[in-house]
């Protein structure tokens, strides 16, 4: 299995142990006389099921992120980096969008309302940080899909 392939069934099951939530909780009480739609004991096998079988996975994927490089570099570091710089340039961006807000004034006497940065150049600084990031994560997709799952 491809850690591309094993990516995707982590996160499958992710969204399946979310929902798991729901059923177990609208099947949690019934009516007096009545029967649950689904049979809780049925849904707590198949949570336990499907939580062991992540585990596994988590783990896996994790011990192939430390050990596969990618020019030189672990997974695992480029992975921070591209959190990281995400977070990073969601803040810029929001940062620029306050910072280039243009403010209408109806009279001359109006305060001024200018910016504190120079919001050209700082726009070049986060297209050249976008176009990094877009790289970065190209480089982690095509180990992703070229490296083998390492199983522990």
């Amino acid at each position: 299995m491809k850690l591309a392939e094993a990516l995707l069934e982590r996160s499958d099951l992710q969204k399946r142990m979310a929902q798991m939530s729901g059923r177990l909780r609208n099947n949690a009480r019934v009516q007096e006389g009545e029967k649950p739609a689904e049979n809780p004991q049925e849904l707590l096998k198949e949570l336990n099921e499907m939580t062991q079988r992540l585990e596994k996975l988590m783990a896996d994927i994790n011990l192939t992120n430390s050990r596969v490089l990618s020019q030189g570099e672990p997974l695992t570091r480029l992975l921070a980096r591209r959190d990281a710089w995400q977070q990073q340039i969601q803040i810029l961006r929001e940062f620029l969008d306050a910072a280039s807000s243009l403010y209408d004034r109806a009279r001359q006497s109006e305060i001024k309302i200018l910016s504190t940065v120079k919001v050209a150049a700082l726009q070049k600084e986060l297209d050249q940080k976008s176009k990094d990031l877009r790289e970065l994560d190209a480089r982690i997709q095509a180990a992703n899909w070229t490296e083998d799952l390492i199983e522990s």
